[in-house]
Order: structure tokens, then sequence, then C-alpha cells
């Protein structure tokens, strides 16, 4: 074949390729994935607030890389996915999977659930890129749970699947009721209840509910004009130690964090272990090993020892997982 025949379109490199991404309700995370079982390259984040529409994302990235529209996509949403129309939890985006599929011309296009995604990625994750916080030794084939803490809270989990795989766990468990243990959470809890008509886990543990815990905390104190505003404002003064208010709203945040997950755990009989992903909880280090989460995660009365024994596991990736996930999914359907 001489340099100028054109190659047949069943070996063009663009046949293979996959766009994955990973939208959240701050940021849109996309790749390029040249096949199966390829690296993800290109790795990109975009604001969400920047563009009208996944549509216009999708686009911006795709022409920024100037490499085509591939055949193949798959999609991480931090909403929840039951028919063609998606409708984003925490961001005003909404598409209909069919339009999507038809204006990209694409042959597959997988949408899933964020968290769901990020479970398909969790066998795959290597050591270097998770860091325990209390148990032992995790079981090899027992499920495993996961949760994290982000402008949502989202919820997973993985069981086996009795040939020596792994099923994916497709829920909202974020959006449970949120249980308070002490007076001050219970204050929050109400405080929640009136802003919001329910007190849910998302409402508390993520950034938005960092925030609202730090308000509700300081106007219960009498605070006038609270010094922070936003939540990375609190969690720099509680890291610091310059605002008491900061510093007991991200400790609650922690323990708010240990009960679900506990609960969580106990649920899925998660002696897999526990993961931790999300965009807050990686980004407070070392403080959060000290925290009350791993307290409030055991105490559970009687099943304490129960959960004594099981890891719990920070998800440190500087890449978003979740990506990868995606592209497991798209390998699945293959």
């Amino acid at each position: 074949m001489n340099c100028c025949t054109p190659t047949p379109p069943s070996q063009s490199p663009l046949a293979t390729a996959r766009l994955l991404a990973d939208v959240g309700g701050t940021n849109a995370r996309f790749a390029w994935q040249a096949g199966a079982g390829q690296p993800l390259t290109h790795v990109s984040v975009l604001p969400c607030a920047h563009y009208p529409s996944l549509q216009a994302a999708m686009h911006a990235y795709l022409d920024g890389l100037g490499q085509g529209v591939p055949p193949h996509a798959a999609m991480a949403m931090a909403n929840p996915v039951a028919g063609d129309q998606v409708t984003m939890t925490n961001h005003h985006w909404s598409f209909s999977q069919a339009a999507v599929q038809a204006e990209f011309g694409l042959t597959t296009l997988r949408v899933l659930n964020d968290f769901t995604a990020l479970a398909l990625a969790l066998p795959a994750l290597p050591a270097d890129e998770l860091r325990q916080v209390g148990g032992t030794v995790a079981q090899p084939d027992a499920p495993r749970a996961l949760i994290g803490a982000g402008t949502g809270l989202g919820v997973s989990g993985l069981v086996p699947d009795g040939r020596g795989g792994w099923l994916p766990l497709q829920g909202e468990g974020g959006h449970v009721t949120l249980p308070a243990v002490t007076p001050r959470e219970r204050l929050v809890m109400d405080g929640l209840t009136r802003l919001y008509g329910h007190a849910s886990a998302e409402r508390a543990v993520c950034g938005q509910g960092l925030l609202d815990t730090y308000t509700l905390l300081c106007a219960a104190d009498g605070v006038a004009a609270p010094r922070c505003t936003t939540p990375a404002d609190v969690t720099d003064a509680a890291l610091a130690a310059t605002d008491p208010h900061a510093l007991e709203a991200l400790n609650m945040f922690c323990a708010l964090l240990g009960s679900v997950a506990g609960n969580l755990a106990l649920t899925l009989g998660a002696h897999g272990g526990v993961y931790i992903g999300g965009g807050i909880v990686p980004r407070l280090g070392e403080w959060f090993d000290t925290s009350p989460f791993r307290a409030r995660f055991e105490a559970k009365g009687r099943f304490t020892a129960y959960l004594q024994a099981m890891p719990v596991w920070v998800i440190t990736s500087a890449q978003s997982p979740a990506l990868l996930g995606a592209a497991r999914a798209l390998d699945s359907l293959a």
C-alpha cells in the first residue's frame, strides 16, 4: 500500500476510539481512549457552569482535541439514570440519550451513574492510590462499599457475581434520611429540614452542606457575621484552626460521613472494604485520619466489633477513576 492510499475505515484508529466523561455538579472531566484496554489520554476538566449543555461541553472538548468524533462514548453522570431522559441532580443540564447519540453519530452510548462507574474501577485501583484509615485486611471475595462527598454525596458498591466478577450497584443512597447522634447534630438536622424540607445525608455531607452546617452553628451561637462564605473557606479555616465553628463543622461533616458509611457497610456486609471517593475527603489529607470519621463508622452498638475489622480506604487518585469505570462499562457491552 503506497502512502497515498487511504486506510480502510475498518482499520482507521478512529474506528475503535472512545470518548469518556465523568460529569459532576461542578466539573465535567473528559478523556480519550484509543480502544478497549488502552490508556486514557487527553484528560481535560471543563467547568459545567461555562457551558449551556452537556452537548456543548462535549463539542468543546472534541473540537479542542481535533481528532474527530469517536464512534463510542460512555458518560458517568452525577444523577440517577433511568430511561432516555437524564436530568442532573445538582446542575441544570438535562438531555435525551437518543438525541445525544444522534447528534454525535455515535454507534454506542452508555450513560451510567458516576458512582456506579467509580465502583467498576475499584478492582483496578493500584495500592499507591489508596490510603487506609483503620480496619485490618479485606476479604477478597466479599462486597465492597463506596461513598464520596463532593457537590453531592455518591453511594455505590460492588457485589460478587458468583462467576469471579463483580456487579456494581446503582442507587441513590446519598439521599437517605440523615441520623443525628448529638444535640449539636440535631440542631443542624432541624436547620436543614427548615431549609430544604428533608435532612438527607447529602444535605450535610457535601460542599454546600459543610457551609450550611457552619452557618447554622454560627447562628445558634449568635455569631452575627460568620467569616466563612464558601465551603473552601470552611475547610481552610478548620484545617488552620482559625475559626472554632469551622473546625466544629468539619468535624461534624466527618462524623456524619462515618455514620452513613457505617450504615452502608452494615447493609452490604462490606468485608471487602469501604472506599471513600469524591472531591472533599481526599483534599483533607491525613487530617481526616484523626477526625471523628472512624470512631463514628464503628459506633454501631452490638456490631462495633463487626465493623472494627473492616478496612476503609480514601481514594487518592490524581485522575478521576470514574473515567476508567466508564471505559469498563463499554467493555461490558463488547
